[in-house]
């Protein structure tokens, strides 16, 4: 199932602000992945929003390079409130890892969504839109939206080199167990190998883990990572159960 080809022009950024009368507490850009545009992570950036943090969606840089070209700027603008947290899914991760790991100017973490590990092919619509979420809602969304490229995840494309090696940020790995897109079983075993990694897994989950039918788990996931990250880098615990 081919993919419908990208637009020329350079993709368009959906963003949204914290509350009237609150301060920022930092700023999440996030990297689409195939076929998808920032748009699609509304309800991840409303929620995020919510809680004072400013989220700017980027589209898919496997089909429009200038997107990192973007990312760059907005890392790089002062004008924005820190820190500054790198987020991307499906191969919007890869390339995230890859702006963090060439240790470009700005980033203060990595949030990696659907890390994908190898090729996948859907073989028809019904087939990638089950593989992407479990929620109706936003398998509604991506089925009428006009802008998202279906069969983008059959498509060949050049990503850049994983190096998690030379990431020197704190990374969060977010991931479905019943992702078939990219196998959990496969994820982990190249987050294992760099104990810096903290890694999340959503029981039944699948691949875009940020708009699947855990989405609200998702996200106070990633808050709660973003509170400890202003605390300091090394993440110390905010909260503790006790017995």
């Amino acid at each position: 199932m081919p993919a419908s080809p990208p637009s020329p022009s350079s993709s368009p950024s959906s963003s949204w602000n914290e509350p009237e009368g609150l301060a920022a507490r930092g700023t999440l850009i996030v990297l689409a992945g195939r076929g998808e545009h920032g748009g699609l992570y509304e309800r991840f950036g409303r929620r995020l929003a919510f809680d004072a943090y400013r989220v700017v969606a980027l589209g898919d840089p496997a089909a429009d390079p200038s997107v990192l070209d973007q990312a760059a700027k907005l890392l790089a603008d002062e004008s924005l409130p820190g820190p500054k947290v790198l987020v991307g899914s499906d191969t919007g991760a890869r390339y995230a890892a890859h702006l963090a790991a060439e240790q470009t100017p700005g980033v203060d973490a990595l949030i990696l969504v659907g890390l994908p590990t190898a090729p996948w092919e859907s073989g028809s619509w019904d087939a990638e839109v089950q593989a992407r979420t479990a929620c109706t809602t936003h398998q509604g969304r991506l089925t009428n939206d006009p802008d998202f490229r279906r069969g983008a995840l059959d498509a060949a494309v050049d990503l850049p080199e994983l190096r998690l090696d030379l990431l020197r940020v704190p990374v969060l790995a977010l991931h479905g167990t019943d992702d078939t897109v990219s196998h959990l079983d496969q994820a982990l075993s190249l987050y294992a190998s760099h104990p810096g990694i903290r890694t999340v897994t959503f029981n039944a989950g699948r691949h875009d883990v940020l708009n699947d039918a855990q989405h609200r788990t998702a996200a106070a996931t990633v808050v709660l990572f973003l509170e400890r990250l202003r605390l300091s880098p090394e993440l110390p615990l905010i909260a503790e159960g006790l017995a």
